[in-house]
């Protein structure tokens, strides 16, 4: 597995609102650990590709939107470690192809594009088991599901936390959520005395309390952990929508601190975080704010 990726740096975060209220704030910069495959793209990749190479195969196929940045981080990965990457694109091709999608072919990643009702069969096997068929002179086909959310992807997560020396003297992680796998692999990995606190990015995420708690089951027979909550009102209208509010906040917060945020993940936690610490829900403790990548996201609409 070819290794180039560089240590985060943890940056503190000197806003007023948390001076003010005895917070302490500092923010893991996942972003910066590679140009390409940042945040935690990686942790939900690596376990799926080696166990891809352990097995002998060189065929890796996944799933995402057109915006994907797993789609992204997937092409780039498989082309690193020698592997054919296929991409399942939901919805109908648009040409000209956006970044995200030509930088994916430009990595050797086939596109193939499915409509949205198909679509929303990618985790059905029957499905998965057509896809083996329809490209079987590709060989055995490893397939990845969409963001990297299998048992893999939550083993890769449970390491991010002992990228920090110092871990034990955060009170509270919090992060963005997307399908809640990066959370729920921090959660296995946090002291007794810590929590986590996630920040769903689409409308509604309060369905990732059952899906975190099944995932959780899934990888351990244990009692189910009891240190992680979401807190799903910072999602602005749904996912890869923002407002100017949010756009407002992010550029100031950059030119503070110059810590680029997306509007689409990292930057509805980072709001949220201060708007919490401002209504006293954090007060008096030091907070660990993960930065999930995810900058070069161009496809939001504005509310």
């Amino acid at each position: 597995m070819l290794s180039i990726f560089l240590d985060p740096p943890l940056q503190k975060i000197n806003h007023p609102i948390a001076i003010k209220a005895d917070v302490e704030l500092y923010i893991l910069r996942l972003d910066l650990m590679h140009p390409q495959i940042n945040g935690n793209k990686w942790f939900k990749l690596k376990y799926n590709l080696l166990e891809a190479k352990a097995t002998k195969i060189t065929t890796i196929l996944t799933f995402g939107g057109a915006y994907s940045n797993h789609i992204f981080a997937t092409a780039v990965a498989g082309k690193l470690n020698n592997l054919q990457t296929i991409g399942i694109i939901r919805g109908e091709e648009h040409l000209p192809l956006n970044s995200t999608l030509q930088f994916a072919i430009s990595q050797g990643m086939k596109l193939i594009y499915v409509d949205r009702k198909t679509y929303k069969q990618r985790n059905n096997i029957e499905f998965q088991n057509q896809l083996q068929e329809q490209l079987s002179q590709l060989g055995e086909i490893f397939i990845i599901p969409e963001g990297g959310s299998n048992l893999n992807g939550l083993k890769g997560c449970t390491e991010i936390l002992s990228l920090v020396s110092n871990i034990s003297k955060f009170s509270s992680i919090c992060l963005a959520c997307g399908t809640g796998t990066t959370l729920a692999g921090m959660a296995l990995s946090l002291t007794s005395s810590q929590r986590i606190i996630g920040f769903p990015v689409l409308k509604g995420g309060e369905f990732l309390n059952t899906d975190i708690s099944h995932i959780l089951s899934n990888y351990q027979s244990s009692e189910l952990l009891g240190n992680w909550q979401l807190v799903c009102n910072y999602h602005f209208g749904g996912y890869g929508k923002v407002t100017q509010e949010l756009i407002n906040f992010c550029d100031d917060f950059y030119e503070r601190y110059h810590v680029p945020l997306d509007y689409v993940y990292t930057g509805k936690m980072m709001y949220g975080v201060i708007d919490l610490i401002n209504q006293g829900f954090f007060h008096s403790e030091r907070l660990l704010l993960i930065h999930t990548g995810g900058l070069r996201y161009s496809g939001m609409q504005l509310n």
